[in-house]
């Protein structure tokens, strides 16, 4: 048997309850133990002179305690001071016993490892780890770094050490055991370790490797452990491509008469880059395996009008389509565009989203196991599992980043049965950094609009404090007095969608309050479906002249005569959906502004952020500024199912190594095979299975 897929229960020490403990930090295996990485180093390698020490240091030291006392003011704390040759340092403790106080006598040497503060006698340790050293005795220096693990409740640091200590063990016992999958000359092109040398470089440190380097990623066994980890995910990507490339999809050859008609009627002129996107497309369709899309583009750059065209060419040939957007409010957009711009083209176009109930629901889901229905758009009320498709050809997923891996998946199997893959369409208004769209969408095909229809003006966007607010509401009454519309956008960092709407119902009444004889709406995510509706259309028709909305707001909203946008309290979102919102501006040929009205005082990173959107109105800059400033995960909503987890690379931080790991992967794909699932499964085990999405 491997050694390295034996139970963590196998090694000395690690009970049923000590196991259970270690599966919260999803280690099950021994495996799991060796690539599980420190969080930060401790120097335990010397001691210091205590007249050298500087606040911030974390060290250890060794000294002759001159005197002990519980200090009763305040909080009651026992504090101790020690000196050497050098100079002098207090210790205190806020949890102490009677015992403590006695070993901590005058005379008595003590050596301590801690963090040096200033307190009011000088430098201090608080709660230090300390030992009172016998008659004669040496401080004990470690001959490495000390590792600190990652921990969860109950799981002390010492018997983490003491199980990797043991999982390393096994490794030197059995050089075969952990096997190097990635070729030699790869390693000494990069200068990386060997794979069982960097393990151990991080689990125990020599003591001449500088902590920075540790610490910020530039050590050569991180980035080697970092690179085999992106490497995997890339892999198991490229290989999901290639199990989609040999299933089978329906051919869409398309009524060629109906899809000019369809071109024809539009009320606009398409982009160079709507055009170029929509023959992608169809050369996917053309095909016999199924589409696997990605569509990329700014917001307000007309991705909605080449979803419908994709939609047109399965429904002429004969298939259904099924439309999946993120919230009720652009689903029911999505649905009035559709039955617009399909109107004449004997296509049936029908709604399902959690509001659908009863007798309503019930014909709906009969109508399209029969096929009556042609084209659904709905929320994630189409992967339930009652929803079954007579022959579903083609699924378009909106704004995908909003969706879980689980529901993606459910939507494209609902099309199983026939024994053909529907295609696949995924839309995307969140411009994704190169760096990320490289990893995180490899199997997929990406298509850019990056062209606006012709007569848009870049928004104007300022940064203002809330002190101005008077000022915003004259500019708003100014506005509305040239017969244009605005949007007034509450933000709030509560999770609670409750609070947010009760936010957004006082900023409303405030707001009538401070514009008497201006029509005010509100919309928000606690709203009945028909009530959100009828407010939204009374916008669209000029009868409402203020929307005050959460961001609720931030897709799919379409009134080109509302040119000017409010946000409150900007700082709690991130850029990528502050872009967004700002995006349901500028949609008309007039002038457009949007002002991000802060909460002072605003922390460097707020103020960066502010700024960034003020002086850019690209979608991609603003993304890749966003995944520096705040990760992977936030930028792609990853606090989802099935998005990229990583254990040791850190995206923003390795980012240099994508070129790397393409180009590595690609070679390794055609020139070593055999190496491909072993490193899926050494660093992704279950999560493979999703990967196909």
């Amino acid at each position: 048997m491997n050694l390295l897929k034996q139970p963590v229960t196998a090694l000395a020490g690690i009970g049923h309850q000590t196991a259970q403990r270690f599966e919260k930090l999803d280690i099950h295996f021994v495996q799991d133990l060796i690539f599980h990485l420190p969080l930060r180093y401790e120097d335990r390698t010397r001691i210091y002179p205590i007249g050298s020490l500087k606040p911030g240091m974390t060290v250890l030291i060794c000294g002759t305690v001159e005197y002990t006392d519980t200090l009763p003011r305040g909080r009651k704390s026992l504090i101790s001071r020690i000196s050497d040759a050098t100079g002098f340092i207090t210790l205190k403790f806020f949890y102490f016993t009677a015992h403590q106080h006695n070993l901590l006598k005058p005379g008595a040497i003590v050596s301590c490892f801690g963090e040096v503060r200033v307190g009011y006698a000088g430098l201090e340790m608080v709660h230090p780890d300390y030992k009172i050293l016998a008659d004669g005795e040496q401080a004990a220096t470690e001959s490495r770094l000390t590792p600190v693990y990652p921990l969860t409740e109950g799981l002390s640091q010492s018997t983490m050490r003491k199980a990797v200590k043991q999982a390393l063990s096994l490794c030197r016992s059995d050089n075969g055991v952990l096997t190097d999958w990635i070729p030699a000359e790869i390693l000494q092109r990069y200068h990386y370790p060997s794979l069982a040398e960097a393990i151990s470089t991080l689990h125990a440190p020599e003591e001449s490797m500088p902590i920075e380097a540790l610490q910020n990623g530039s050590a050569p066994a991180l980035k080697r452990l970092a690179f085999e980890e992106l490497l995997a995910h890339y892999l198991s990507l490229r290989q999901a491509k290639t199990r989609g490339e040999n299933r089978h999809a329906p051919v869409f050859d398309g009524d060629r008469i109906a899809i000019d008609a369809f071109l024809r009627s539009l009320p606009f002129a398409l982009t160079g880059a709507q055009q170029r996107v929509m023959t992608e497309i169809a050369q996917d369709c053309r095909r016999s395996r199924p589409m696997m899309r990605l569509i990329q583009g700014d917001v307000g750059s007309g991705k909605t009008v080449v979803a419908a065209y994709a939609a047109l060419l399965a429904l002429s040939a004969g298939y259904q389509t099924a439309i999946m957007a993120p919230t009720e409010l652009l689903a029911e957009q999505h649905y009035r565009n559709f039955n617009t711009w399909l109107e004449g083209f004997d296509v049936r176009v029908v709604l399902l989203t959690g509001q659908s109930k009863g007798q309503q629901r019930k014909k709906l889901l009969q109508d399209l196991a029969d096929g009556s229905a042609h084209l659904v758009i709905g929320t994630h009320a189409l992967f339930q599992e009652d929803v079954e498709f007579h022959r579903l050809g083609l699924c378009i997923i909106d704004e995908q980043h909003r969706f879980g891996v689980h529901q993606r998946l459910a939507l494209r199997e609902k099309g199983a049965d026939t024994g053909l893959r529907p295609h696949q369409l995924v839309m995307t208004a969140t411009p994704i950094p190169r760096t990320l769209a490289m990893l995180q969408y490899s199997d997929l095909d990406v298509s850019i609009i990056d062209e606006l229809p012709p007569g848009r003006k870049p928004v104007v966007t300022s940064v203002i404090p809330a002190e101005r607010r008077d000022e915003v509401i004259a500019r708003i009454r100014g506005w509305i007095e040239k017969t244009r519309q605005a949007y007034w956008v509450c933000t709030l960092i509560e999770e609670s969608e409750a609070l947010q709407c009760e936010a957004a119902e006082k900023t409303a009444e405030r707001l009538s309050e401070s514009l008497p004889g201006i029509r005010i709406g509100l919309v928000h995510g606690r709203m009945k479906a028909a009530d959100k509706e009828a407010v939204m259309t009374a916008f669209k028709h000029r009868e409402i002249d203020l929307l005050v909305a959460t961001t609720v707001i931030e897709v799919g909203v379409d009134v080109p005569n509302a040119g000017l946008m409010i946000i409150e309290n900007p700082e709690r979102l991130g850029l990528s959906q502050l872009h967004q919102l700002r995006g349901r501006v500028g949609r008309g040929e007039g002038d457009s502004y949007c002002l991000l009205m802060y909460q002072s005082p605003l922390s460097d990173t707020a103020r960066q952020r502010l700024g960034i959107l003020r002086d850019s109105n690209d979608g991609f800059v603003i993304a890749e500024k966003d995944l520096e400033l705040r990760g992977p995960g936030e930028v792609m909503g990853t606090r989802q199912t099935g998005a990229m987890h990583f254990k040791i690379a850190d995206l923003a931080r390795d980012k240099e190594l994508l070129d790397q790991v393409q180009s590595i992967g690609d070679r390794l794909f055609t020139e070593s095979p055999a190496a491909v699932q072993p490193l899926c499964d050494r660093w992704l085990g279950t999560a493979i299975a999703y990967a196909e999405v």
